[in-house]
């Protein structure tokens, strides 16, 4: 599939979503409890409202976090458009800790959705800009449930105000690889300043990317364990089999295919069973238990 970078349809992953009315209390009423949300009430007749939502969506997705929005069809929620007085639409509200603390009606310019959504943001006691760091925690988050779109939307922003950042870098091509677009995911490791070229988030990226390339070729994981098991000494087939394991997201059971071609011919294929480990723990956090324990089993087998 194709990673668009930008919102479409007024659907970017948690930040933006269209809610009913019996939403309302569990997506507005009670999430504004710890982050601010903003409310578009708009309707598909209304030719403003075509203008300013995805206007405020590009708006609020670039405050990465610091701010929510839903998406309400007042066609659709009479009772809540009623509540609220909704006379016109578009008509936007900000609620934060359950109720309203600002809102306009009508198409506004970008520059003043921008300073709409610092107001309500400060409002709330955060910072629409946000640091890096936690716009990067919450993109990285979005990747690990699986939003790669929503995320890459993210390590974009980022890379927009740092252009050598290189934990936004290495996001932008773990969200291809998610894709399934290694060519994409190539490119974008490539594109990276060479002042970055060398930090651990892009090796980490790196590896990555040369296992997901290694994924598409892998072979059937129960034939190749029964050649393993055939023959333990087929050291090709113990190789393919750590591939095809990894592929299929046994991280750890690769590791103990390799450790163990490694103590049965450390030389074989000019030391690939141990380039192979080395890439496997580049790609997966220092702190992963199937690196520090496959770690620490590989330096006891160099040191015998």
């Amino acid at each position: 599939m194709d990673l668009n970078l930008q919102p479409q349809g007024g659907q970017p992953g948690d930040l933006v979503k269209d809610i009913t009315e019996a939403d309302f209390m569990a997506e507005v009423v009670d999430a504004s409890q710890e982050t601010p949300i903003i409310v578009d009430f708009w309707a598909p007749w209304c030719g403003p409202c075509k203008t300013l939502g995805p206007a405020l969506e590009k708006v609020v997705t670039e405050a990465r976090g610091a701010v929510r929005m839903v998406k309400v069809n007042v066609d659709e929620a009479q009772m809540i458009a009623g509540q609220l007085r909704i006379q016109s639409i578009p008509t936007v509200y900000a609620f934060f800790k359950g109720q309203p603390v600002d809102g306009f009606q009508g198409a506004l310019p970008e520059s003043e959705l921008k300073a709409f959504v610092e107001r309500v943001v400060q409002a709330a006691g955060g910072d629409a800009s946000g640091g890096l760091d936690e716009a990067l925690d919450t993109a990285d988050e979005m990747l690990e449930q699986g939003a790669a779109t929503d995320a890459a939307e993210i390590y974009a922003a980022v890379l927009g105000e740092d252009d050598k950042n290189a934990r936004a870098y290495a996001g932008m091509v773990k969200c291809h690889i998610a894709a399934g677009d290694l060519d994409q995911a190539e490119a974008v490791l490539n594109g990276a300043p060479a002042e970055i070229s060398a930090a651990a988030e892009l090796e980490a990226a790196h590896a990555q990317l040369e296992l997901a390339k290694q994924a598409s070729n892998a072979g059937p994981v129960a034939e190749l364990t029964a050649q393993v098991e055939a023959n333990p000494d087929d050291h090709q087939a113990r190789y393919d089999l750590a591939q095809a394991l990894h592929a299929n997201g046994d991280a750890e059971a690769a590791v103990d295919q390799l450790l163990e071609l490694f103590r049965r011919d450390r030389e074989w294929n000019d030391g690939a069973a141990k380039a192979q480990l080395f890439t496997i723990f580049d790609a997966l956090k220092p702190n992963d238990p199937v690196v520090l324990n496959g770690r620490r089993k590989l330096t006891s087998m160099i040191f015998v």
